[in-house]
């Protein structure tokens, strides 16, 4: 594998996340192909100068995305494995696809300053007076579209975001890099639907396809809400991935029979 490229330490983007950047870039480029292993998380980072707990979260989080898999005693290898969608992780939709080796595009809808609804303002906690930057766009992989996405977020946060970022572009890199703004958690409701005459017009579906409804709300390390998004995605190219876990009954109660 080629040397990866020296970290920026003068950006607000973590260190462990500009890691993990560049080595999927390795994976993109064909540096690293499916089976390699990855180099060893000391020699990252020697070759880094970070701390061996950095690079192992970086490489933690490309694991959690199925990029690359590890063996006990083995090391870290990278997957061949096509990616499911896992609605546990905070992506961005530009995250994901380059994470599935696609080449993530956005068609802007609309780009623009308005008053937030009722939804919005509960959501984020804003004043009456209070307005937003609202975009929405066609999210789409490979020139397909994917899903039909309408982000909100607080003006005051980013007063010159209208001027300053191209909206075909990630939003989250921007408000990463621009504002210091990285979204830590999301409360998102999933729900099923059928596509109206609108939405299959711009997913290029027949109307009345089933699609997945999604309501997310984003937050800050602090716990202030940042964004209000609701998403419409195509429910033959998306399916939910979550892991569940069953507690142990007997320490609930360890006469209780099983």
């Amino acid at each position: 594998m080629a040397a990866l490229p020296p970290l920026n330490r003068h950006t607000f983007v973590p260190l462990y996340h500009q890691i993990q950047q560049r080595l999927l870039h390795q994976i993109h480029s064909g540096a690293l192909k499916p089976g390699e292993p990855l180099p060893s998380a000391l020699d990252i980072a020697a070759s880094l100068g970070v701390s061996q707990m950095t690079v192992r979260q970086a490489i933690k989080s490309l694991c959690e995305a199925g990029v690359v898999y590890s063996r006990q005693g083995k090391g870290t290898f990278v997957s061949g494995i096509k990616l499911e969608k896992d609605f546990r992780q905070v992506l961005s939709f530009t995250e994901d696809m380059k994470a599935r080796g696609s080449t993530p595009r956005s068609k802007v809808l609309s780009f623009q300053i308005q008053k937030p609804d009722e939804e919005i303002v509960k959501a984020l906690g804003l004043r009456s007076d209070e307005k937003v930057i609202q975009l929405k766009r066609i999210r789409q992989s490979n020139n397909l579209p994917m899903g039909i996405e309408c982000s909100s977020l607080p003006l005051r946060l980013c007063p010159d975001l209208l001027e300053t970022f191209d909206p075909r572009n990630s939003l989250y890199e921007a408000l990463a890099e621009r504002y210091g703004i990285n979204m830590i958690v999301a409360d998102e409701v999933a729900e099923a639907g059928l596509s109206d005459s609108e939405t299959a017009r711009l997913l290029r579906i027949a109307k009345g396809s089933p699609v997945f409804l999604f309501t997310r709300i984003s937050y800050v390390q602090s716990g202030q809400p940042i964004e209000h998004v609701k998403s419409t995605y195509r429910g033959d190219r998306y399916k939910i991935v979550n892991r569940l876990t069953r507690q142990n009954r007997g320490l609930l109660n360890s006469q209780e029979p099983l």
